[in-house]
């Protein structure tokens, strides 16, 4: 039985996708410790599933499905730079998601407590919206990257509607990771 790195996200638009790398373009220097989330990568995660069997993928599609179709479409605002768990401390490198429907927060509930029905750790942290741009390497990014990040804290990167989900498996090389989209649920 074959296994396949998976996740569930919302493909982003092409103008929010365009804005994040011009965002991305501005944030990154040479040698900064960062390792930046190319643009044809970018995409807003809902849950990371890891190794899934294949012979589950279908049941996983099921789920979203059944989830999205309870759900109509909706739209998020992209805006500022920051980082997680907090910005003195970086792990993560993102751009903020305003969340005004709570739509997104709920799919993702009810994705957690569907997924674990199927045997799919929860997460143990509660969802906060965001856009990865990039992780760093370290334990935390240096105070040269936070300080870029204090400066886009103010950035508008605009909005979009959301209309799908996507079922991703992911593939690692050494040139980092690739994806393959699965399946698209529409919402609605």
């Amino acid at each position: 039985m074959n296994s396949i790195r998976s996740f569930i996200a919302i493909p982003l638009s092409s103008e929010i996708a365009q804005a994040a790398a011009k965002m991305v373009n501005r944030l990154k220097e040479s040698g900064d410790g960062i390792k930046w989330v190319p643009t044809d990568n970018l995409h807003l995660t809902l849950k990371f599933l890891g190794e899934v069997h294949n012979t589950e993928v279908p049941q996983v599609c099921e789920v979203v499905q059944k989830i999205c179709r309870s759900i109509e479409p909706f739209e998020l605002h992209f805006q500022g730079a920051g980082g997680l768990p907090a910005l003195d401390r970086a792990r993560v490198i993102h751009a903020g998601v305003v969340d005004e429907s709570e739509f997104l927060t709920s799919m993702v509930s009810q994705l957690e407590l569907q997924l674990a029905k199927l045997g799919f750790k929860p997460e143990v942290r509660d969802y906060r919206p965001h856009l990865t741009l990039g992780r760093a390497k370290a334990r935390r990014a240096n105070q040269e990257v936070i300080d870029r990040l204090q400066s886009e804290q103010s950035t508008v990167l605009g909005s979009m509607i959301v209309e799908e989900v996507q079922v991703i498996a992911s593939f690692l090389d050494k040139h980092g990771p690739t994806y393959q989209i699965m399946d698209t649920i529409d919402l609605g």
